[in-house]
């Protein structure tokens, strides 16, 4: 039997990064948090969906990681900067408070297949991190920019769609 708990963000984490400024270890009281529902509930896995920016929600996100860090990346140019900075804070938070921290793989995002920019992202970050990209391509699509939209996933929304089987074969990659 499948079971699946949600704790979606909400506007009130906004607010988190300015509560957390002057609060002694900072950076573990996201782990703390899920160590404590470790103790009382049993999950095969746990996602932590981290905002974009290097800030210290991201940086509480990956001192918790247990189980590696999964990175998006959007097929743009300017994704690969923020990717090299990326890979420094991951060294970062390995060294000062994660030392189990590791990169479980890179996933590649709004591929659009219509353009040389998406193949040549696509193939400067293999270059990079070789067999640490997963197979599964996510493609560009309106069906993905529609579902938030409705309030449902993927494959829910679209479940036939390119964007719902790329996820579905992400999916079966991760477990696998």
């Amino acid at each position: 039997q499948t079971r699946l708990e949600l704790a979606p963000a909400s506007p009130d984490l906004a607010g988190a990064t300015v509560e957390l400024v002057d609060m002694p270890r900072r950076e573990y009281r996201l782990r703390s948090a899920l160590e404590n529902l470790a103790e009382t509930e049993a999950h095969d896995y746990i996602l932590i969906d981290c905002p974009p920016s290097l800030g210290i929600l991201t940086v509480s996100g990956l001192t918790a990681a247990t189980g590696g860090v999964i990175i998006p990346v959007q097929c743009e140019y300017l994704a690969l900067e923020g990717l090299s900075q990326l890979a420094r804070v991951i060294r970062l938070v390995r060294q000062a408070l994660n030392p189990e921290l590791t990169l479980r793989g890179l996933v590649m995002t709004m591929y659009d297949a219509r353009t040389n920019l998406s193949e040549q992202v696509v193939a400067e970050v293999q270059r990079h991190f070789r067999k640490r990209v997963f197979e599964a391509i996510i493609p560009r699509s309106v069906r993905l920019s529609e579902a938030p939209s409705f309030g449902v996933p993927i494959n829910v929304h679209a479940p036939r769609s390119a964007g719902a089987r790329a996820y579905e074969a992400l999916a079966v990659e991760l477990l696998a």
